[in-house]
């Protein structure tokens, strides 16, 4: 990811998945002063899993939501086993997030 808000309140919109359509709007919510203590971003806050990988973007997405709800929808025996498991949408880990950061190369 290659994204640069240069002023506060600055917004710029990052496109994750060209195929998918993934949209983002990043906003700089405050810009500090470098701090050599602070070798990579971190996260302070945060909300719900990724959706997989090719799932067709929000439109799919929602679609995987409804059809792994749904036991008995002709699709989820299948798509369960296209995500590996069970889908866990609200899960969210900050540490999770922090541990990626974390191995980023500046």
């Amino acid at each position: 990811m290659s994204l640069t808000l240069a002023a506060n309140k600055s917004s710029e919109i990052y496109e994750y998945d060209f195929g998918d359509g993934w949209q983002h709007d990043a906003v700089a919510e405050k810009i500090l002063p470098p701090d050599p203590a602070f070798k990579h971003p971190i996260c302070l806050a945060g909300a719900n899993a990724c959706p997989p990988e090719d799932c067709g973007g929000m439109g799919g997405y929602y679609s995987l939501l409804e059809i792994m709800a749904d036991q008995k929808h002709r699709e989820h025996a299948g798509m369960k086993e296209w995500i590996g498991g069970e889908l866990s949408a609200e899960e969210f880990s900050m540490d999770g997030v922090n541990l990626v950061f974390k191995r980023l190369k500046a």
